[in-house]
């Protein structure tokens, strides 16, 4: 292990996650360990019926179940489960901001790729239905892509800095990113991060779909999304949320707070080719990756695991590859694709693969990509296949990358605080 970077140790002490195989990272963790997927047909009533033949459908939510009654006025879905995986992740942490915590001290940054789309569709359509009286004056407080931040921030009464990035499917990252930068440079002793997005609409998907990006022709919903096989055809849309507790490991331990794992470095690049395609050899992906390498103070060796993007698309999945090659060598990671089962939820997918990554490494458990039937050749790695695979690791890396070349890597390693987290076959 190469010598570790200046600056404080950014701890992970708390995780929620909504997402289509329900509510709480603990059960989500069980669930891709066992090879389970939550993607299916959109039911009869859904937004989606007669749209797709598959989605990634997260549980029902009510503005009432997370907001007072007065503040829970046309509030979009996406603001909705990012205050309930807010909720569970503070929860989990036991930190109470203004009795644990200076108010000024705690960040959120909570993003998302689009913001409220659903409800902005549904106010076009109420408009040109009834006219311009039917706009609710409630619409952009409702849906713009900071308000995740802002609901949670003021849910809480967090003081410190807030925002959001809309960098499509690498935004969830690119906030978890950001409160490792803001603890490491001594803005903030605890960030609430993350991201969601609740893209199930038709518009959306009709987008997506005449894009040719989504997967189709599948009978059976759960074989729909399969990373790296070579019958992979499109990603499937899907929906969730993700926020993680980040905290300065010194402050986390003077409360006597356990830790899931540590937050060691980040890297982000921009790949400058094209808007819906990474480049071909996958370098902008590389340098992220080793710009996470490098603010960690890690080498390659160091790294047991990755997290791959992997949306199960022809040229997505054999840029990562290449990247991953060309990062690692011959010191080959084991790989896994989570999307396999929680299908793609966009800008939310990075917040929800960090807690992946913090609880396999507070678990020593790998999580498999599911329908893994068979690698394209142009595909391979050592990829966790059929079941979990068990044991210690060190390290782990997550990779988020978007429509726009935007590129993000995230570095985990174990928990530096006095107290861990246990739990699983591993602690």
């Amino acid at each position: 292990m190469a010598a570790s970077t200046a600056g404080p140790a950014a701890v992970i002490t708390g995780l929620g996650t909504f997402t289509p195989l329900g509510r709480g990272a603990a059960d989500l963790f069980d669930a891709v360990s066992n090879g389970k997927s939550g993607l299916r047909r959109p039911p009869a009533g859904h937004l989606l019926d007669g749209t797709l033949d598959v989605a990634g459908i997260a549980p029902g939510i009510e503005a009432a179940e997370v907001l007072p009654r007065s503040e829970g006025r046309l509030v979009d879905r996406y603001v909705l489960m990012a205050l309930a995986a807010a909720d569970d992740a503070l929860a989990d942490s036991g930190i109470v901001v203004g009795q644990d915590v200076d108010p000024h001290r705690v960040a959120v940054i909570v993003s998302s790729g689009a913001g409220g789309l659903t409800t902005y569709e549904e106010q076009t359509q109420a408009r040109a239905q009834r006219g311009p009286t039917a706009v609710s004056p409630y619409l952009l407080p409702g849906m713009l892509p900071n308000m995740a931040a802002a609901r949670i921030a003021i849910k809480y009464g967090i003081r410190g800095w807030s925002s959001a990035m809309a960098t499509a499917c690498a935004a969830g990252a690119h906030a978890v990113a950001e409160a490792a930068r803001l603890i490491r440079y001594g803005e903030a002793d605890v960030v609430v991060c993350g991201g969601a997005e609740a893209p199930l609409n038709p518009t959306s998907a009709l987008a997506f779909a005449h894009a040719r990006a989504l997967a189709s022709g599948w009978d059976d919903p759960e074989a729909a999304s399969r990373p790296f096989d070579r019958r992979r055809n499109g990603f499937v849309l899907a929906e969730g949320a993700g926020v993680l507790v980040v905290e300065r490991a010194e402050h986390a331990d003077a409360r006597g707070a356990a830790g899931y794992a540590d937050l060691l470095g980040w890297g982000a690049t921009t790949d400058a080719y094209r808007p819906t395609a990474p480049r071909p050899d996958g370098e902008g992906a590389a340098l992220s990756m080793r710009g996470a390498l490098r603010t960690s103070g890690m080498v390659p060796e160091d790294v047991g695991y990755v997290n791959a993007h992997g949306t199960a698309t022809k040229l997505g999945d054999v840029a990562e590859t290449k990247a991953i090659r060309s990062v690692f060598g011959a010191h080959a990671p084991a790989v896994s694709g989570t999307k396999s089962m929680t299908g793609h939820l966009l800008g939310g997918s990075g917040a929800v693969e960090a807690a992946i990554c913090a609880l396999a490494l507070a678990r020593g458990v790998l999580p498999p990509t599911h329908n893994l039937d068979e690698v394209d050749p142009a595909c391979e790695a050592d990829h966790v296949r059929g079941e979990a695979r068990r044991g210690r690791i060190d390290a782990a890396i997550s990779n988020s990358f978007a429509f726009g070349g935007h590129n993000v890597s995230l570095l985990f390693g174990t928990a530096s605080t006095r107290k861990k987290r246990q739990g699983g076959d591993y602690a």
